[in-house]
């Protein structure tokens, strides 16, 4: 049986570091493989940030080591309905389910715990992502920052593949090749057909660059839009002194790690990033990672000196969840939903809580602030802040009555 992805997170959590004191200037930063204490260094002026040219150790934010100014998280956005229901995404700008929402509600409380505040975030213009992005700055109690949103940073175009299950297409040309087209290095799938369903250029954000639409991308030409974006925009934030949180897709930030941490080529086909998960990165003075304190790569995916805040093996029981649900055609079940949904809304709530007696009793019989009674679809829990109009939990609903952003009508996949 597979560990349901609430008790994944859950045991994440408790792996991950303990809680520190927020902004408190003089603790001492201590760093050792038996503990954790982040530091908070202060500085005379708070507002001023061009003392990091002269001087970046001085920091006026908590931060998860004192070993280098130079700090960057990756975080791939929470549960869409597409990745719920086993779907090629790409481009098509699918929304966050509740578990989605959840997800990046406990990304959030995990670098709340870390200590780290960020200066700014970078994300996609798809609303998977920017809405994680919310979620987690919400958690974090820094919706304040700025936040950049490019189309550089969107998920690489899956081409033909857009709106097909996964499984379906596994059976069809086989794990192999399906493997080639999700995670090789140089070969795209398929190439999007003019008129398909899901073609970005009906979509109104994407008017006024349809030239530069793509078809379909490898990985090569996703890392060759991204890297634009990190050189221009990211790299100059980080030597400034910038603390950066990027907020992605899964593809997109593979490339963006594959360079930073220089994985071969042939060898990137193995990398694999977990949703909702924040991997954080201290980095030298050339923006390269520094090790890990225990001197070691991830158990993970045993490429990166970056450190998953929830723990690698929590890590590492995800990704073999996701590999299952992609590849392995004995398991007709979607690990996405089903029986354990009950479960994950159990923990969520655990982890997360719930309103007290007193606000219980002062809600309306139909507020959203009881997250244990049932979406009226019938489906999971009802989250604050959450139109369940908008993120049906009901597979179906979301499958045939699902109106992506560009207005087409959304159907199953053949």
């Amino acid at each position: 049986m597979i560990p349901c992805r609430a008790t994944l997170h859950l045991s994440a959590l408790v792996q991950a570091a303990p809680s520190p004191q927020r902004i408190r200037p003089a603790v001492r930063c201590l760093h050792s493989s038996g503990s954790k204490q982040y530091t908070a260094l202060s500085s005379s002026s708070s507002l001023d940030r061009s003392h990091h040219l002269e001087s970046p150790q001085q920091r006026d934010f908590t931060s998860l080591n004192c070993q280098t100014p130079y700090q960057l998280v990756f975080l791939r956005h929470g549960q869409s309905t597409w990745n719920r229901d086993n779907r090629f995404i790409g481009w098509t700008d699918t929304p966050l389910t509740d578990d989605g929402v959840l997800e990046a509600r406990v990304a959030g409380d995990m670098l709340a715990k870390s200590g780290i505040l960020f200066d700014e975030v970078h994300t996609s213009l798809l609303r998977r992502s920017i809405r994680t992005t919310n979620l987690v700055l919400m958690e974090m109690g820094q919706e304040y920052i700025p936040v950049h949103k490019h189309w550089r940073l969107n998920e690489r175009h899956y081409g033909d593949l857009v709106g097909k299950n996964k499984k379906e297409v596994v059976m069809q040309f086989g794990k192999d090749q399906v493997k080639r087209w999700r995670r090789s290095y140089d070969e795209p799938p398929p190439c999007m057909e003019d008129d398909h369903m899901f073609h970005p250029a009906k979509d109104p954000r994407y008017q006024m660059m349809k030239h530069k639409l793509p078809l379909a991308e490898s990985l090569k030409c996703t890392m060759e839009r991204s890297r634009g974006y990190w050189d221009e925009t990211i790299a100059p934030a980080l030597t400034s002194g910038k603390t950066i949180l990027v907020v992605g897709h899964e593809n997109n930030l593979r490339s963006l790690i594959m360079r930073l941490e220089d994985i071969p080529k042939e060898d990137i086909i193995d990398l694999c990033l977990p949703r909702a998960v924040p991997l954080a990165y201290r980095l030298d003075e050339n923006l390269k990672p520094l090790d890990r304190p225990d001197g070691k790569l991830d158990e993970a995916t045993g490429f990166l000196r970056g450190e998953w805040l929830g723990g690698d093996k929590a890590v590492s029981d995800i990704l073999e969840r996701d590999r299952k649900q992609v590849y392995d055609t004995s398991i007709m079940q979607n690990l996405e939903v089903g029986t354990e949904r009950e479960r994950w809304n159990s923990w969520m709530e655990f982890l997360i809580g719930k309103p007290g007696p007193e606000a219980r009793s002062n809600a309306a019989p139909d507020s959203d602030m009881q997250l244990s009674r049932p979406t009226p679809n019938g489906g999971g829990a009802v989250i604050p802040g959450v139109n369940h109009d908008t993120f049906p939990a009901n597979k179906q609903e979301s499958m045939n009555g699902e109106v992506p952003r560009n207005g087409q009508q959304m159907r199953r996949a053949a």
